[in-house]
């Protein structure tokens, strides 16, 4: 990936402290909208900022639900052939969302035209929810065909664009998706390879296309807001599976502890994005001089990492939530531990593709976390909340401390309040 241009590291970052990256994000130039003449590697000309439109919020709805479904069927089937599966069904929900996502940041989505479209990909969306728990059954058909569609959709609102064919929504509208049409006409082990091979293709699409996608004008300061909302969703999904479990138990005092332990940790997932990480991601693809990289890699690659781990803690809440005495097991705990591991190390990742450093207190406590599961499997399921619940708090007090020490010191001939808060 290309490191960032002449605009200058803030403090945070060169301290190691995996926050201080963003210090000057708010202050940023901000970018036109993708309609100006692009820059080498994809960076968009400066202008005022992109908004999201209400019509993307009102989409994002759908994906609320097919979140709720996915956690539905990897609750039911939590061994690791349960997750397989899952994350090849999850897969084709995240694109359609991206590919929305993306369209409507390179293009003005806000007219008749485009609502429709967004709209149409929404209803496509809703029935491949609606197929999530039986994908593997009887329902792998309307998934499939379902997901054809909204690629069909969204080939359509880009048809303009020259090559667009030749680019990742051709990809999705002429294999992927006749790969997953394909698929739900099958059974068993034939149709989970389809869909893995759809899967592949999607992932693999910017990547092997990156030179086709050198010259788009990608906004900025738009996809990471859509991005962050849409990690919003996910981390909705971690209060509902805790509401959902404690709803139907007596609510004592160790179901209301292990509801507390629950939510702080949530609190803490979102803590580590929103206050560490956001800004940091939005001024690594301001100053990119490949904002295509950033995006592929960061947003696209980095958050389908944070989306499963949140995905994975929320099913893990509804596990152990209503049993706090019982012991786990490694399903229960494998989900727990390890979903908020794999959103930790997804923080190391996206961190070195953005400044080619390490997050070393994120690194040590996934690697904690994840030492952590042979020892909870053994012991009550409100030990395991807890203790998680201590990690994370631990780690957000260390990085909050780091930032704070590296953070430079307001000039004298400005007010304290006035300068940038660093992130």
């Amino acid at each position: 990936m290309s490191r960032p241009t002449t605009s200058p590291q803030p403090a945070g970052a060169r301290s190691g402290a995996g926050q201080g990256e963003a210090a000057r994000a708010r202050t940023a130039p901000r970018p036109a909208p993708a309609g100006g003449e692009p820059r080498p590697g994809g960076a968009a000309p400066e202008a005022g900022e992109k908004r999201v439109t209400w019509a993307e919020l009102y989409f994002d709805l759908v994906f609320v639900f097919a979140i709720t479904q996915v956690s539905a069927l990897l609750h039911h089937h939590h061994d690791w052939t349960g997750v397989a599966q899952a994350l090849v069904v999850f897969v084709p929900v995240y694109w359609c969302w991206v590919g929305t996502t993306v369209q409507a940041n390179i293009r003005d989505v806000d007219n008749p035209r485009d609502r429709i479209g967004i709209f149409a990909v929404g209803l496509a969306g809703l029935f491949m929810a609606l197929a999530l728990p039986g994908a593997y059954g009887r329902r792998g058909l309307l998934l499939g065909g379902a997901y054809w569609a909204a690629r069909l959709v969204l080939l359509a609102l880009v048809v303009r664009v020259p090559g667009v064919w030749r680019g990742p929504y051709g990809i999705g509208a002429l294999v992927s998706g006749p790969l997953l049409l394909a698929g739900g006409l099958l059974d068993g082990g034939p149709r989970l390879l389809l869909w893995s091979l759809a899967a592949l293709c999607d992932l693999s699409a910017p990547v092997v296309l990156r030179r086709r996608l050198a010259n788009v004008a990608y906004h900025p300061a738009h996809l990471p807001e859509r991005f962050g909302l849409f990690l919003l969703v996910a981390l909705g999904e971690s209060i509902v599976g805790t509401g959902a479990a404690a709803a139907g138990v007596a609510l004592d005092a160790a179901e209301l502890i292990a509801v507390a332990a629950a939510f702080t940790i949530s609190c803490g997932l979102w803590w580590q994005y929103f206050v560490h990480a956001a800004d940091a991601m939005r001024y690594a693809v301001t100053v990119a001089e490949s904002r295509r990289d950033v995006i592929r890699r960061v947003f696209q690659y980095g958050h389908l990492g944070l989306l499963a781990g949140v995905i994975a803690v929320a099913v893990g809440f509804g596990e152990t939530v209503a049993h706090t005495g019982r012991a786990l097991g490694g399903g229960a705990v494998g989900l727990l531990y390890g979903g908020c591991g794999l959103y930790l190390l997804s923080f190391g990742y996206t961190r070195w593709m953005m400044f080619r450093s390490l997050s070393g207190t994120r690194i040590a406590a996934a690697c904690l976390v994840l030492a952590l599961v042979p020892v909870m499997m053994r012991l009550p399921a409100i030990t395991a909340l807890l203790a998680l619940a201590a990690v994370l708090v631990a780690l957000n007090v260390v990085e909050h401390l780091r930032v704070r020490r590296a953070a430079p010191a307001p000039e004298r001939e400005e007010p304290a309040c006035a300068a940038p808060e660093l992130r």
